[in-house]
């Protein structure tokens, strides 16, 4: 069978199989890296990256996969005649900060990693100082690779290797020091207990080269050791045992903070010292209050599943401006660099899933930076005797929601998920008290106005799956469950679809 290389395009990042495991067998292989490393090289140059010896630092997150990969894209980078710098474990982040600081002077960057996904998945993600490529650019590159593919032996290059993590993990350190402004100004945090989860991913640095530097005690932090089985849990803020995981290290610890990364680090939560977990919605409002403290008025980007409640939190309590936008974190950032191109002043963007990216910071989402940001306010509020709950105490916050996903069975599922929501459109015409929202970029919104509903919902065609996400948000119990009713009641005239979680739902009386 011919290679299909568009199967390891994943939006604007390479994910393949790295490991064969049960009934999935690996296309990400040390062959396809060197092609792709290959291609990167030839792409570079043919965007005028430059026709000398181009310099590319290469870095890795936990994952058992990544050492062979980093060997065997280095060497098709190589082949091409670029200096590669291995920069052994690191950031996603750290990696794009690598093509700005002038002790490394990339000119680009490749991330070894596959985000929280299954220990034998891998991938790519590349970098120039413009920042992430695109979707179109990693389109072009596997066309590229796929001209360029041999299956003959490489051999192992010799690499030059720099310790990126540390130059990285002393901006933190700085931006901490300034932040705080402490008498004690070399220890801001002394007096400060602060758990770490890294989930066994690239996060462990953040204690030893970020918190312990500053002072504060990290008794209590777990999972810091690279572990590219990920054996305690998945490493995802948006897991609900990985949340468990920390908020249960907080209390025991009696913490004042709790901060949980993903693999690659350019996502994080935040759990309070009562064992609040601060993620999704409540991460959002977190960071706007932060960021509308010192820019006043400024607009707020996120995707399409954030709450009413956040809407009006972040207009009518902190006075700035919500743009909901699409799922997909560079959906989210390229619309915020758009508002401020075109006059609009943004400095946040920011997706339910824990991306969190700013303007002071090249728009890079950085897991990391976002809780230096909040460490800096925890740190100064607690000079007024107040925690960072304290700023986000006024978000109305929904009494039910529910995600549900339908799955599409129809070979051209994306032709056959909008066709579902243009019906949806008519649908809702007809239905008293279901108004579509006024400003929508993705799927269909509708709020939900009936006095037993009171909330909204939101159907979307997932960015890569066949799948339409269903959310689903009310301000009154069972108001979710009359929702899924009346939309199980739209979805039945429907032919190869299956929506079992929604009907299993509106059928339960008990909604559990």
């Amino acid at each position: 069978m011919t290679f299909q290389w568009n199967k390891l395009q994943n939006g604007s990042d390479i994910r393949g199989i790295a490991i064969s495991h049960g009934d999935e067998e690996a296309n990400l292989s040390k062959e396809v890296a060197y092609a792709i490393g290959k291609a990167f090289v030839i792409w570079l140059r043919n965007k005028g990256y430059g026709n000398s010896k181009i310099k590319i630092g290469v870095g890795r997150d936990s994952r058992i996969s990544g050492p062979d990969l980093l060997m065997a894209i280095a060497c098709g980078l190589k082949s091409e005649g670029a200096e590669v710098i291995d920069c052994g474990l690191a950031s996603t982040p750290a990696m794009f900060m690598g093509t700005i600081f002038k002790e490394t002077d990339f000119a680009a960057s490749v991330m070894i990693t596959a985000s929280h996904l299954p220990f034998n998945r891998n991938g790519f993600k590349f970098f120039t100082s413009d920042g992430g490529l695109e979707k179109e650019d990693i389109t072009e590159i596997l066309s590229i690779a796929s001209k360029n593919f041999s299956n003959e032996p490489m051999d192992k290059a010799e690499l030059s290797s720099f310790d990126l993590m540390s130059l990285y993990s002393n901006l933190f350190v700085d931006i901490i020091k300034r932040g705080v402004a402490s008498e004690n100004f070399n220890n801001p945090l002394d007096s400060m207990h602060i758990v770490v989860d890294a989930g066994n991913g690239a996060g462990g640095f953040f204690v030893e080269k970020v918190l312990k530097v500053l002072g504060a005690d990290t008794k209590g932090s777990q999972f810091l050791e690279p572990d590219g089985m990920f054996p305690n849990h998945e490493p995802n803020p948006e897991n609900d045992e990985a949340m468990r995981a920390i908020q249960e290290a907080v209390v025991k610890s009696k913490a004042d903070l709790g901060i949980i990364f993903d693999t690659d680090v350019d996502r994080s939560a935040i759990v309070d010292s009562s064992g609040e977990i601060i993620n999704r919605n409540k991460l959002i409002a977190l960071m706007a209050a932060i960021v509308l403290a010192e820019h006043p008025s400024t607009t707020i980007v996120t995707d399409s599943v954030t709450s009413e409640g956040l809407t009006y939190f972040i207009e009518k309590i902190l006075g700035g401006r919500h743009h909901r936008f699409k799922r997909g974190y560079k959906n989210v950032i390229n619309e915020a660099i758009r508002l401020n191109e075109s006059g609009e002043e943004c400095y946040l963007a920011i997706e339910t899933s824990g991306h969190g990216a700013m303007k002071e910071n090249y728009f890079l989402d950085d897991g990391a930076y976002m809780a230096a940001k909040i460490i800096i306010k925890a740190a100064l509020l607690r000079k007024e005797g107040r925690s960072i709950l304290d700023l986000i105490k006024d978000m109305p916050l929904p009494v039910e929601e529910k995600e549900f996903r339908i799955k599409l069975l129809d070979d051209d599922f994306k032709a056959q998920g909008q066709a579902i929501i243009e019906e949806l459109k008519k649908h809702v015409s007809i239905v008293d008290g279901w108004v579509p929202a006024q400003k929508n970029f993705e799927g269909y919104r509708v709020s939900c106005t009936n006095i037993d509903e009171k909330g909204w919902f939101l159907l979307r065609l997932s960015l890569h799956d066949p799948v339409l996400p269903l959310n689903v948000e009310s301000e009154v119990i069972g108001g979710v469950k009359n929702i899924a009713v009346k939309l199980c009641d739209f979805l039945k005239r429907f032919e190869n679809i299956e929506y079992s979680s929604l009907s299993k739902y509106a059928k339960n009386n008990d909604n559990s």
